[in-house]
């Protein structure tokens, strides 16, 4: 069924599941049913019904849904996946915990492609100016635990995200930072410390 004869509630849900499914999560029909905005869930199964009928999605026997094809690329559409962009995490909340993400924003699946999970960070601060990370920017960030030297990650240090350059030695770690400000020291850590992710790009111009 070509994505032009897809009505546009049809497309969003499918972009709504495609969505999920690179994001690990579940979509259910009332997950569906708010984010189309009805006020019944049935009309968002009946949607899914069609799609599972059109073979773009099919439902596993334990009940979840399953992607069958890619949406095709077009001029007028250039596919996003929804990353959360997250605060700092504070008194151990986890960096990701529902509590500290403030939006979702669509971010084009060439920078956040899929088979890993992803989010975003706002910069604060000049100790990274100098890797081009400028106060306000946004950080697109894959969430991983470990990373080479050399990498810039995401790290709790104190409760709080920190953006940093890792370098690893025998029995210490390093959080480097990059400015050009003389105020900024490095972190020195035992290897006992929680890497959030790898930061991949930079976006400015959200301050």
């Amino acid at each position: 069924m070509p994505t032009r004869q897809l009505s546009p509630n049809e497309l969003q849900a499918l972009r709504f599941i495609r969505n999920a499914l690179i994001n690990f999560k579940s979509s259910s029909i009332r997950d569906l049913q708010k984010h189309l905005g009805y006020s019944s869930p049935r009309s968002a199964a009946l949607i899914v019904g069609k799609l599972i009928r059109t073979g773009w999605i099919e439902r596993k026997e334990d009940g979840r849904l399953r992607l069958l094809k890619e949406l095709p690329e077009s001029k007028s559409y250039a596919r996003t996946v929804l990353v959360p962009l997250v605060g700092n995490a504070a008194c151990g909340i986890p960096l990701l915990a529902d509590g500290n993400i403030e939006t979702m924003i669509p971010v084009s699946t060439e920078l956040a492609k899929p088979g890993h999970r992803y989010f975003l960070l706002k910069a604060r601060g000049d100790s990274m100016d100098q890797a081009g990370i400028g106060d306000g920017d946004l950080v697109l960030v894959r969430q991983q635990s470990t990373a080479d030297s050399g990498k810039i990650i995401v790290a709790l240090i104190d409760d709080e995200a920190t953006i940093k350059e890792l370098y690893l030695s025998q029995n210490t770690v390093v959080l480097k930072p990059k400015s050009k400000s003389i105020h900024h020291r490095p972190i020195i850590l035992t290897k006992e410390f929680r890497i959030q992710g790898v930061v991949l790009t930079t976006i400015s111009g959200f301050d």
